[in-house]
């Protein structure tokens, strides 16, 4: 037979629970009491303009009082008040939302409210062993009401001599919170919650708060000193920003906001969590990596919005619809946005790029959608300091670089000073070198060969000259075949070093290098990413470097090692040759360095 039942809740274990585990940081409390004597303030304002609400406002700032002393904590507001019945409704019932109830009710009216769930009031118990709240209700005739409960499940509730309409909530702090007895302590948290509330908050009589943050104005009503202003205002110490993007959207879901692209380096600064997230501008969070998308959060700013409660957990932010909705605003507007500056002014644009463009990149790598927007105003950018879009590129270098596989070759270089003699190499022959030495450009790199048809990307020091834009064509080496392989097996024979070098011989043009010391990209490439990405461990990070080495058979000295005698000059000039060839690769190191400097010495002396 079935029974049927009400769930008993035992509520004496509710305060136990409250204090320990209703937000993992309890310096919350504040925020959440500041946050009620607002709503009391936002609600009277709605009220009042209704009309229903009779007689002056009067002044409405909100005061936080530390008695050290006494070891009591006050927050006074001049807001709606409550009634004794409404004490007993939304105080004794825990859980109880006045403000869902007011917000249903008034919502047509544009009532705005911090708190939904009715819960922020007993934060207090967090950090108080009593609570006192002493409430005035706005409405004709009502009479001051004094409520007190010391963490039990009983409280009281008796008559009060308060007259002024309001609410004023004390907390007696308890033993183990008396950090909070501190009025640095109390500052610092109401400077970081409620530094943008739509409410003066005064403390020590010093009004803390920006009332009308420049993210709650029109776009229309903003001026370029405005917004670098309020970026002073957020970062004092840092550079003026390279621009900004202003939020403002009223459906699908609520948000504005501003987002400022700061100046960085080409490399990752330590600058993350520079975005705040704020509800209905109480600050939440600087950890908005799941709001945020995650090549924008070196972007600096501030985000608010209503759709996401104050209590944000890691789990509801991945899951929400609003927040997955915001995340694809925010790329969208993003990308609107460099479009926008790149359409308008390409000097300008260009100019930004060395900060713009690690946004850009790492949005292409991370973000199909970013990608599919971006490419059209991604930039790259060549040794000689001149910029082009990736399309532009490819029809600078057409009819130069195009190999016997009609493939554009792209043709770059990580290190300009390192690679100096291998770009000089190459712009004899008027072909052209990108400079791709920033912190994303070994994946960016890679994302655009999956991604771009007929094109291959080549470091410059990676191939011999004639095979770094492969046109099929064969050079008739001045040196008979017996005369390459000799050279090659006496290099082989006194420099090979147990396979580290691995000797070839090539045709090339006479005023080419001699020997040629290349990197098999293969083998660079997978050594780049894995030191990236910390995976130095594995196969590719315990092998030994090893380097092909291009005899250059057309080369004045090949024809005159062909033509020596063996012996200790032949082997000299072999030496000499072979360390210069290290030297450019920065490979001479150590005693074999220092010999290498004493001999030259010698040679001059």
């Amino acid at each position: 037979m079935a029974t049927k039942g009400n769930i008993s809740v035992h509520t004496e274990n509710i305060f136990p629970i409250i204090k320990k585990f209703l937000y993992s940081d309890h310096e919350i409390f504040l925020r959440e009491l500041v946050s009620n004597a607002v709503d009391a303030t936002q609600k009277l304002k709605t009220l009042s303009a209704s009309g229903e609400a009779k007689g002056e406002l009067g002044d409405l700032k909100i005061s936080v009082k530390l008695d050290t002393e006494a070891k009591t904590l006050h927050i006074i507001d001049r807001g709606i008040g409550m009634t004794e019945e409404e004490v007993g409704k939304y105080i004794n019932q825990l859980a109880f939302s006045s403000a869902e109830e007011f917000l249903e009710k008034y919502k047509e009216k544009g009532a705005q409210v911090i708190g939904h769930f009715g819960l922020g009031f007993y934060s207090a118990f967090m950090v108080a062993h009593k609570v006192e709240l002493i409430t005035k209700s706005y409405k004709e005739g009502s009479h001051a009401v004094k409520w007190e409960c010391d963490g039990s499940t009983t409280f009281e509730i008796s008559d009060s001599d308060k007259t002024e309409r309001g609410t004023e909530v004390i907390l007696h702090l308890a033993e183990d919170s008396l950090e909070f007895n501190d009025t640095f302590k109390i500052r610092g948290i109401l400077e970081k919650y409620c530094k943008f509330l739509p409410v003066e908050i005064a403390f020590e009589d010093k009004v803390l708060n920006n009332t009308a943050p420049l993210w709650t104005k029109a776009p229309a009503d903003c001026t370029k000193e405005d917004y670098e202003a309020f970026y002073k205002e957020l970062y004092p110490f840092s550079e003026t920003p390279l621009f900004w993007i202003h939020l403002n959207v009223d459906y699908p879901f609520k948000l504005t906001g501003i987002l400022y692209f700061p100046k960085i380096k080409n490399e990752f600064e330590p600058t993350r969590n520079k975005i705040q997230l704020f509800s209905n501008q109480v600050f939440v969070t600087d950890s908005v990596q799941d709001i945020v998308p995650e090549f924008l959060m070196l972007l600096h700013g501030v985000i608010d919005s209503p759709d996401i409660p104050l209590n944000v957990s890691r789990s509801y932010l991945q899951s929400d619809s609003n927040v997955k909705k915001i995340n694809s605003h925010i790329t969208k507007k993003v990308a609107d946005k460099l479009e926008e500056i790149y359409k308008l002014d390409r000097e300008e644009y260009n100019n930004k790029w060395e900060s713009v463009g690690t946004f850009v990149k790492y949005g292409m790598i991370s973000e199909e959608k970013f990608y599919d927007r971006a490419h059209k105003f991604c930039l790259v950018q060549n040794v000689n300091n001149e910029y082009f879009t990736i399309e532009e590129y490819k029809e600078k270098i057409a009819g130069n670089q195009t190999d016997k596989d009609s493939k554009k070759v792209f043709l770059y270089t990580n290190d300009a000073v390192a690679h100096d003699s291998f770009i000089k190499a190459v712009e004899k022959r008027s072909y052209d070198v990108l400079r791709m030495d920033g912190v994303l450009d070994n994946h960016f790199i890679s994302n655009l060969e999956h991604k771009l048809d007929g094109v291959t990307w080549k470091r410059v020091d990676s191939e011999s000259i004639d095979k770094l834009v492969d046109k099929g064509q064969t050079n008739e080496s001045v040196l008979s075949e017996s005369d390459q392989t000799a050279i090659k097996d006496s290099f082989e024979k006194d420099f090979a070093n147990n396979g580290q070098f691995r000797f070839a011989t090539e045709a090339l043009a006479p005023d080419d290098s001699f020997l040629t010391l290349i990197k098999p990209e293969w083998e660079r490439r997978m050594k780049e990413m894995q030191k990236m990405q910390g995976m130095g461990m594995d196969i590719f990070g315990s092998m030994p470097d090893s380097y092909n080495v291009v005899i250059n058979t057309n080369h004045a000295l090949s024809v005159k090692l062909s033509k020596m005698a063996e012996g200790d000059s032949k082997n000299q000039m072999m030496k000499q040759a072979f360390e210069l060839a290290k030297l450019s690769q920065n490979l001479l190191k150590g005693e074999e360095l220092t010999q290498f400097i004493q001999r030259n010495l010698n040679q001059l002396a």
